[in-house]
């Protein structure tokens, strides 16, 4: 049974909830990217803005070069070991709540990379909200990757919690530590 105190209670429950919907729908179609783009997939993702793909039909089309005025941070590109302290402060400087994608496989493990200057994936040193592989990826690949984004953005405003940053995927954690010598491969070559 209802009284007037539960009754007045679901209201306010209700109001909340269409509140935090609709601030999830409206940041979802409002992304501000920051592109931080080193390397050659810089060329796929020029083409998501051109008018073929129109990336400013999901609301990211103007990009800030602002780490302040940015809430979504594309690492487009390789990243040496020299670069990262470079990459991190600009995602600390950027307000919460803020985003990372990283973009194309040389941001995602390091690609074909396989040295000691290369950043094996930025996950390494900030946390990555979603993945975009291929080398390059194709703007396709890249307005799927951009649609993800947009379904965790509006997600955390109706579940009132942020999702964990995707994780790893598993063979590249194999894959590291028989680099290390520490999987079943024994000792790493040189």
């Amino acid at each position: 049974m209802i009284d007037a105190s539960n009754h007045a209670m679901l209201n306010d429950t209700f109001l909340t909830s269409q509140l935090d919907a609709a601030l999830g729908w409206a940041r979802k179609f409002s992304i501000f990217q920051y592109p931080f783009v080193t390397a050659c997939c810089g060329m796929e993702y020029m083409a998501t803005a051109c008018s073929h793909y129109d990336v400013d039909r999901f609301g990211a089309g103007l990009p800030r070069f602002s780490p302040r005025q940015a809430d979504v941070l594309f690492v487009v590109g390789t990243i040496s070991h020299k670069m990262a302290p470079v990459l991190k402060r600009i995602h600390d400087q950027m307000a919460e709540p803020k985003w990372v994608v990283a973009f194309g496989v040389c941001t995602c493990t390091g690609g074909f990379y396989d040295n000691y200057a290369t950043v094996m994936g930025i996950d390494t040193i900030m946390p990555v909200d979603v993945y975009i592989p291929g080398c390059p990826p194709r703007p396709e690949m890249v307005l799927d990757g951009l649609m993800k984004l947009q379904n965790k953005i509006q997600d955390q405003h109706t579940t009132g919690r942020r999702d964990e940053p995707e994780s790893r995927p598993e063979a590249l954690e194999q894959m590291a530590s028989e680099r290390s010598g520490q999987g079943k491969g024994g000792a790493a070559p040189l």
